[in-house]
This record gives C-alpha cells, structure tokens and sequence, in this order.
C-alpha cells in the first residue's frame, strides 16, 4: 500500500473461489522453486516473495539459464525472465484451471530450457486432485487478487520494520505456499528439542525455538484475515500473557495456541501501523516471557524503548 492509502476490504467469503485457485497456481509455481534451489535451513529456499508488481520466486537455476517466475497482480499475467534476456508470459484470467495454468507454465519453462519436474499435487490441503487433472478450479477475480498483493505490500513492510527491531537470527519476510500465508520468525538461538514423532519437514522447520508472526487471508477454520503469532515449542503458561490490542485473543490451533487479532481490526483502526506493531510486540513478549528468552539481549539498536512501545504501540 502508498502512504496513506486506505487498506482494502478483503471479505474471505467473496473471494473464496479465486482465493483457492490462486493458492493451488502458488503451490505449483513454489514447487518449482523448491526444484530449483539449494536447500536452506528451516525451508528458506521454499517460499515466495512480495514484489512491487505482485510474487516473484526470486532468481532460480536449474541447470541452464537463471530464472525467475513473477505473479504480475497489476497486469494480471505469468511471466518469465531468464538472464538470456528472454520475456515470455501468459494470462491470468477467470476460466484459467489449475490443470491449463500447470500446463502453461511447464509450456514456458521448456520453452526457454528451464523446466523441472515437480510433485503435481497440492502439499497440505483439502484439495487432493493432481495439478494436471484439476479443472474444477478456475477463479480469477483480478479485483480482489490485487486487493490481496496491496494487503501483502503494505503487511511486508510493516513485518520488515519489526524484524529490524531484533538482533537475533530472523528469517526473511516471506510467503510460504503451503498456507498462502506472510510470515516473519524470530529465534532464541536454542536448539528445541527433537520431535521423533513429526515429519521430516516439521523437524527441520521447528529444529530452533522460535517466535512466529504472520498474516493469512482466510481459510476455513478462520474465515476472515487474520494476523497471527505463536511460540515454538510452546511453552507452559503461554496463554496466561496479555496481547495487544484489547481485540487480540488467545485460539487453540492444532495442538498449539496461536495469538490472533483481525485485519479487520487493524484495518479500521486511526494507526494500522501502529496497531499491527504493537500486536506484534505483545506476541513477541508473551512467547519470550513464558519461554525464558533473554529479551533484552535480543534487541537491536533499532527498538523502541520500553517507554516508547507502552505509549506508542500497546493500545
């Protein structure tokens, strides 16, 4: 979002449809980066990125020429850019399926001798039908899905503020397409315990304690956008802290527990940036009081003072 823009309306019900179209399109597209970069701790190398004309993968090298794959939310297209200096691109559109988008993008990458092979099904969602088969999803609202990239903008400028107040280990901000959601992550410098019982990308995600902050646009357990935090592995007592502000609530979410607090909140309120940052804040201090982090140690130059954020960012 430009300074001073008003933040958009982004009713979950709505936009559903292309919501999961979209989500099924970023799945495939991160599938391809995923095939086409080295392996990072914690999954770096998996997510996407917010660009000033919607998601980019970033540079990718599959062998050949480098890459990059760009969701373009203003001019409603897929492109492609190696650095031969080839453009190639096509249409995002309603009627688009997943199966003709898969089908298209693969079309393109072997175009400019690029390709890879990916695993042609959705990773962690109700959806199960391969990419290919999957012609029943086929929604393309350009209207909410620019709604939704002006949110991700205007989100990952105010996640890139709160990293820089912390000294620790901070991951980019990013957005991981198995949950279609913007996150930033926060460590203690602990390794957690190991959890025999989990799956080999839960292990590694969760191989450090960890602080999580993030925004997602809806699903069907939370119908609405909404701004989390949690703590992991979470400690005892975690949802005996106070959050910010009054309307940030405490929800069970799998096993865990998960801070919440509405865009619709946020969005409405006189400061949004401030509002978001204080709720942030309090995620943040909840999960290291409980935890036992060395906060003070963890913060950088760039923190408000304790005085600062009880004025300025709890309300």
């Amino acid at each position: 979002m430009t300074v001073g823009a008003a933040l958009p309306e982004l009713p979950y019900e709505e936009w559903r449809p292309t919501k999961d179209t979209l989500h099924l399109w970023a799945q495939i597209v991160g599938k391809v980066r995923l095939a086409s970069t080295p392996p990072q701790n914690h999954w770096w190398n998996v997510p996407l990125y917010v660009d000033v004309r919607g998601l980019t993968t970033r540079r990718l090298q599959a062998g050949g020429p480098s890459f990059a794959l760009d969701f373009d939310f203003l001019d409603h297209r897929l492109v492609l850019r190696t650095d031969q200096g080839s453009i190639d691109s096509f249409a995002l559109e309603d009627g688009l399926s997943v199966a003709g988008f898969d089908s298209r993008l693969h079309g393109l990458l072997a175009s400019a001798g690029v390709d890879v092979p990916i695993r042609e099904e959705p990773f962690g969602l109700p959806m199960t039908t391969p990419f290919p088969e999957d012609v029943e999803h086929a929604s393309y609202q350009g209207e909410y899905v620019t709604r939704f990239w002006r949110i991700l903008e205007w989100v990952d400028g105010v996640f890139t503020e709160f990293a820089g107040w912390s000294c620790a280990k901070t991951s980019p901000v990013h957005l991981f397409w198995h949950s279609l959601d913007l996150a930033v992550t926060r460590f203690s410098g602990r390794r957690a315990p190991r959890n025999d019982a989990a799956d080999p990308v839960t292990q590694e995600a969760y191989s450090h304690e960890l602080i999580s902050f993030g925004f997602w646009p809806g699903d069907a357990n939370v119908p609405e956008p909404t701004f989390y935090s949690y703590t992991a592995p979470e400690p005892p007592g975690l949802r005996e802290e106070p959050l910010s502000p009054p309307e940030a609530r405490w929800i069970d979410q799998g096993p865990g527990s998960l801070a919440t607090l509405s865009y619709d909140v946020v969005r409405a309120s006189s400061d949004p940036r401030a509002t978001l940052l204080g709720f942030l804040e309090s995620g943040y201090l909840a999960g290291t009081r409980a935890a036992g982090w060395d906060e003070e140690a963890l913060r950088s130059a760039f923190c408000p003072t304790r005085q600062q954020l009880q004025t300025a960012y709890f309300r």
